[in-house]
């Protein structure tokens, strides 16, 4: 009986390459359902599953990826006075930010597929939003080396050493860019970085790089013209024609995104719309105290709008509870516009407004789950 018994496969636990299982199984159903879904039975069967989730989130930043590459070659001509159609904008950029998403990509999914060998796990799809968000919150001209040490860090320390997918604290995308500030801050700030220049090229005079948010913060007239290159009216920084990083200047292209998102139940709106208030008010309350920059410009500045419709609102770094949703979101948008009111050594503020929402989302749920179950023993005891 046991000579007749079916030999496992090549790449099958017991198999000569079982060792490879995690790695073929991951590009097998990368594209199909597996055989293993249950068909019958007392299971929930739902067509949402991970990697539907992954593919629309990665859909859903499509068009603030691609107005993002029409703007480095938009920036670019701007910078140099020359002239480009659209299509050659798209190009010139296409061919910058490429190379951002092939080191993303391949060293943060080389990461993922070594550590689900090592604990004979499947490849989960969650690094597929990860490596779609970071070449579009770096600098265009960020060396391609320091991208992929930045990378490698945020994934083996702020994913895989929790756990992997569903088990970190932090958002991936964010850690990254948080490690190239602290590690490299001269590749992460100062005009030039924003701009990306071929060899030999130089800006011509009175052209700058510097993105509206900084150029106001170095104390620039915040309700005038913000240089020879662009304006700071809120249409322009609405439409997304100022310098960057590549997917963040569009509020237009991310707004298509948020719809996208909450249409089809992914991201939350509770999330969004208390960020939002939570800057506004905060930005009222800097205008009544003598700030100058009026209240809803934080809003189409910066980082503000991409950090709160694709990473404030990723469900594994955000509370689970949807109090504690209001409650997230609203801090996550009171910080950001805090530090930028109140720490002129950084200009942006949603980076490290999202990453310290992470950090006490956990703490959030659990008041918000102790209150209702304080709540509800009252009930009891009244009854």
């Amino acid at each position: 009986m046991e000579e007749n018994a079916k030999k496992p496969g090549l790449f099958e636990e017991g198999g000569p390459l079982g060792f490879l299982h995690s790695t073929v199984d991951a590009f097998e159903t990368f594209l199909r359902v597996p055989g293993t879904v249950s068909l019958k039975g007392a299971h929930v069967r739902d067509s949402v599953d991970l990697k539907r989730i992954m593919i629309i989130a990665v859909l859903s930043v499509v068009p603030a990826a691609i107005f993002g590459m029409w703007n480095v070659g938009y920036q670019h001509a701007l910078a140099t006075g020359t002239t480009a159609s659209i299509l050659q904008n798209f190009w010139f950029g296409f061919l910058r930010v490429l190379p951002l998403y092939i080191v993303a990509y391949v060293v943060g999914l080389a990461i993922e597929f070594g550590s689900a060998q090592i604990r004979k796990e499947e490849v989960n799809e969650g690094y597929l939003m990860s490596g779609m968000l970071i070449p579009l919150i770096v600098p265009v001209d960020v060396p391609l080396w320091m991208l992929a040490v930045a990378v490698a860090f945020a994934v083996i320390f702020g994913k895989e050493v929790f756990g992997g997918t569903g088990m970190n604290i932090w958002n991936p995308a964010l850690l990254t860019r948080a490690f190239l500030f602290f590690a490299y801050p001269n590749q992460m700030s100062g005009s030039d970085t924003w701009i990306h220049l071929k060899k030999g090229e130089t800006m011509i005079d009175g052209a700058t790089g510097a993105t509206p948010l900084s150029y106001i913060r170095e104390g620039a007239d915040a309700l005038t013209n913000c240089g020879a290159q662009y304006g700071t009216d809120v249409w322009t920084m609405f439409w997304g024609g100022v310098p960057g990083s590549v997917g963040e200047t569009s509020v237009i292209a991310i707004l298509i995104g948020a719809f996208i998102l909450i249409y089809t139940g992914v991201a939350s709106w509770k999330i969004m719309v208390s960020s939002v208030a939570g800057a506004l008010l905060v930005g009222w309350l800097g205008n009544l105290g003598g700030d100058a920059i009026p209240a809803y410009w934080h809003l189409v500045m910066g980082g503000f709008a991409f950090g709160t419709v694709f990473m404030a609102t990723d469900p594994v770094t955000s509370p689970q509870t949807e109090c504690g949703k209001w409650i997230y979101g609203f801090l996550v948008g009171a910080i950001c516009v805090v530090i930028r009111l109140f720490n002129p050594g950084y200009a942006e503020g949603m980076m490290l407004a999202i990453l310290l929402g992470n950090t006490f989302a956990p703490l959030i749920d659990h008041c918000v789950v102790e209150r209702h179950i304080t709540k509800k023993n009252k009930k009891a005891k009244i009854a």
